[in-house]
């Protein structure tokens, strides 16, 4: 066996375990008895450390530079690049930091779901000052090991080769036209009549509709399901992909378009390269290249005129028919711009804002500018600025509403934000191939769409690096111009 092999070897054990670890932690999420989660907290931190261990084995640096000289084609060559990426950011940790953060961060996530809803910051602040100063730790020896800023080391581990300098180049052009853009797309629709939905939706039946969309969007049932959780996530592995959603019964379309975003996760999970399972090359990109096909089943298709069209028959299929959900209305609910607390119920116009905020507070947390308890202040202080809204005493719907960091997840939040970015830019691409994209969509044609994005996407996993892989897709590397056209044609065209 050579080294390569011998690498691979390794790297599908450590999958075949990350399997397991994973199911647990949605089921944590999803299914799990109250008095289950010590426990649980306990087993997910035993694992979390032995895949640790298994990753840093003393044999990986000599089986690595062995491999690197053997005669290896492109896509092994490919593959040894991001065993090597993978080690390097595994071998910085210390492995009882490692199982301390996993500990510290399962209780805080568990115990962030009964405090989010009594509106309790006085309760949750310790246990997240806990969670910030293990990555904290964890993200001074990400530092040390890759030469970055410690934000920079925490942002590579979701989205590498991002950083927090070109962020802020982005971000910074995103607030100078965002609120003006806001304020027109306001303007622009308050001549307009709206029919709101009238109620109520029993859950049983939004369930139903959920999975009707599900499979109007290809997901495959035999390789992943949908559940209900306290926050809406996509996890599993590509082989049994794990949906979640969480349902309100007298407004169901954010519980739809909940459904509608992780199909895009769940679509890209399902179709990763097979052939590389086990191997860090199956794996999705980035979590912005993530995003971009969760918003790119959300926003580019779901709010998509033509898609109203196809989505309509079935909500009065599944919740009974009434005006509100007549194609042109219903296009109208789905893209109605109006400022508000909550992230994952925010429109595709003021959800850079949100993103915006919360990259803004975790960077200067993880890099020792401000402390867990200027958190809430700082929050109201960029709501206000960026939304208009106050969010004093409102820590449920303020710095209380997100999962990401109670469950120590520093270094996410501007994916999403590059997701969208990502899937316009995608988008532009598919209109430049097939001229008649939206007729094709109006007309209910979406395999297009899909086989585009599995040819372009799905099917490369790791093989490239991300501007790369979006080079390639696309003909050019990340450009925000295409989000801020998306954003006038589809909301001032």
């Amino acid at each position: 066996m050579n080294a390569y092999q011998e690498l691979t070897r390794r790297h599908q054990r450590i999958y075949r375990l990350g399997h397991l670890q994973s199911i647990a932690s949605w089921d944590q999420s999803a299914n799990m008895p109250e008095k289950g989660a010590e426990a649980r907290a306990a087993a997910l931190a035993e694992m979390g450390g032995l895949l640790h261990e298994l990753a840093t084995a003393p044999e990986w640096p000599g089986l690595l530079a062995q491999a690197a000289a053997e005669p290896l084609d492109d896509e092994q060559r490919a593959s040894v690049r991001e065993m090597h990426r993978h080690w390097r950011a595994s071998n910085a940790l210390p492995q009882q930091l490692v199982e301390s953060l996993s500990l510290a961060s399962s209780r805080c996530e568990h115990a962030w779901r009964t405090q989010r809803h009594a509106n309790d910051w006085d309760g949750h602040r310790p246990m997240l000052q806990e969670v910030v100063k293990l990555v904290r730790e964890a993200a001074q020896h990400l530092s040390q090991a890759g030469g970055l800023s410690r934000y920079d080391a925490l942002l590579d581990l979701h989205e590498p080769g991002m950083r927090a300098a070109e962020l802020e180049r982005v971000f910074g052009d995103l607030k100078s036209w965002l609120p003006g853009l806001i304020q027109e797309v306001q303007a622009h629709q308050s001549t307009q009549t709206v029919l709101t939905p009238v109620g109520p939706f029993p859950v049983a039946a939004q369930r139903e509709l959920g999975r009707a969309v599900m499979g109007l969007m290809g997901f495959d049932f035999e390789a992943g399901r949908l559940d209900e959780s306290a926050h809406p996530f996509c996890g599993g592995v590509p082989e049994d992909v794990r949906m979640t959603t969480r349902y309100n019964e007298t407004e169901p379309l954010t519980a739809l378009m909940g459904v509608i975003h992780e199909t895009g996760h769940g679509r890209y999970e399902q179709n990763l390269p097979r052939h590389w399972l086990g191997l860090p090359m199956a794996q999705a990109r980035s979590m912005g290249l993530h995003e971009s096909q969760s918003l790119s089943f959300e926003m580019q298709l779901g709010s998509h005129p033509g898609f109203a069209a196809q989505l309509s028959p079935l909500l009065q299929q599944h919740l009974g028919a009434q005006p509100a959900f007549e194609p042109a209305n219903l296009h109208r609910l789905l893209t109605r711009v109006q400022p508000g607390y909550i992230r994952v119920d925010a429109d595709e116009v003021t959800y850079p804002a949100h993103v915006i905020l919360r990259f803004e507070i975790e960077r200067a947390l993880v890099e020792d500018e401000i402390e867990v308890d200027d958190i809430p202040a700082l929050w109201d202080a960029k709501m206000q600025l960026l939304l208009g809204l106050s969010t004093v005493g409102n820590f449920k719907n303020g710095c209380m509403q997100d999962v990401h960091w109670p469950a120590g997840l520093f270094g996410y939040f501007p994916c999403y934000t590059l997701g969208a970015m990502y899937a316009a830019q995608f988008f532009a691409a598919m209109r430049r191939e097939m001229p008649d994209l939206d007729e094709r969509i109006g007309r209910g044609e979406l395999q297009p769409v899909f086989d585009w994005l599995r040819s372009r996407i799905w099917s490369q996993g790791s093989r490239w690096d991300t501007a790369e892989l979006v080079r390639r897709a696309s003909g050019e590397t990340l450009n925000p111009a295409h989000f801020q056209a998306h954003l006038r044609a589809r909301y001032l065209g």
